[in-house]
Order: C-alpha cells, then sequence, then structure tokens
C-alpha cells in the first residue's frame, strides 16, 4: 500500500468521525421540544462542523486528488474519477456550505430562545425549514456512494 492511500484513509476516517460527531447532534436537536437541549446540541452540532467535519472534508479531497495523481489516473479516459470528483466538489463545495450556513442560523436562534426561555418564532420557523437536517443527511448519503465509485470503478 502507497503511502498516499494510506493518508487518504485516514483523511476519510476524519471526514466520518466529524459526520458522526455532527449528524447525531441535528437529529436530536430537532427531535426534542427542550429549548436548552435544543441549544446545546445546536451548539455542539456547530462546533463539530467547523472543528472536525471541515477539515476532515478538505484532507479527503486534498489526499484523494494526490492519490490520484500518484496513480497517474486520468479524468478524460477514467470515467468514474470524474464522477466521483464531480460528485465530491457538489457534496463538499455545495452542501457542506448550506449546511454550515443553516446550522449556524439555527444555533444562533437557539440561543436566543434560550436567553429569552421560550421557544421564538425565528426558531420556530427555522426548525421547520430543516436545511441542516437535508444537507446533513445527503452529507452521510454521500460517503456511500462516493466509497462505490472509488472501490467498483464502474465506468
Amino acid at each position: 500500500m502507497d503511502w498516499w492511500r494510506m493518508i487518504h484513509i485516514l483523511s476519510m476516517i476524519w471526514l466520518g468521525a466529524g459526520l458522526g460527531a455532527t449528524y447525531p447532534l441535528i437529529l436530536k436537536a430537532w427531535a426534542t421540544k427542550d429549548v436548552r437541549y435544543q441549544m446545546y446540541c445546536l451548539v455542539e452540532a456547530a462546533n463539530n462542523e467547523t472543528r472536525i467535519l471541515l477539515p476532515g472534508a478538505m484532507a479527503t479531497g486534498i489526499t484523494g486528488f494526490f492519490w490520484g495523481v500518484s496513480r497517474e489516473y486520468n479524468f478524460a479516459t477514467d470515467g468514474w474519477l470524474a464522477a466521483l470528483t464531480l460528485l465530491y466538489v457538489f457534496f463538499y463545495f455545495v452542501c457542506l456550505p448550506l449546511l454550515g450556513f443553516g446550522l449556524r442560523r439555527a444555533r444562533l436562534a437557539s440561543l436566543i430562545a434560550y436567553k429569552k426561555g421560550e421557544e421564538t418564532a425565528e426558531l420556530r420557523a427555522i426548525l421547520d425549514d430543516r436545511v441542516p437536517i437535508v444537507f446533513s443527511t445527503l452529507l452521510v448519503l454521500s460517503v456511500p456512494l462516493l466509497a462505490w465509485l472509488a472501490i467498483f470503478k464502474p465506468f
């Protein structure tokens, strides 16, 4: 096994740890009616997203690129690599920033609601919007899809 492959596998574990540290907290925040617990979950999820998930996603992309270069893969002849790259760009340059934006917005609304001691109309509107749930679910579902493309190289 070459060095780039080992480093890439470690960065994928880092990405998985970031998703595992963020996604359950988002689901818990939406499942509860307790404003204090929602605030805790959303603050922790936002912190985990910026501290673990974002660096793991960046490391996965960078190490995957350098591993592909070291193996001399070609975008023109390896269709699976082009598809993998386009999906990575969509998931981690579109979905991940939208998740972060929605999560920070929900965190701020939950902090305001906690300070007031009751659920505010703004927090209810944000929780009904479900932006962090949708994009975090897309990110969690992207991992098996991207892994399938990289492992089986279907085209």
